[in-house]
């Protein structure tokens, strides 16, 4: 089940755009919208992941030369 942006449904039939027309526009925008949410998931993870890695060199290294 898609979401549609019901603000750019409605912008886009007081154009006069087609019903069906505008309700696949409005639904692929709110698509596009949740794009960015994804990545800064990913982004989250992947800074948790070079910290953990930044700890053990720091670890590692103060192993060998302390």
């Amino acid at each position: 089940m898609s979401t549609m942006n019901s603000e750019v449904y409605d912008a886009l039939i007081d154009a006069g755009v087609d019903e069906a027309k505008a309700r696949e526009a409005a639904k692929s925008v709110a698509q596009y919208d949740s794009d960015p949410a994804d990545i800064k998931a990913s982004l989250l993870v992947i800074k948790w992941m070079v910290g953990f890695v930044l700890a053990f060199v720091v670890a590692m290294t103060w192993q060998v030369f302390g």
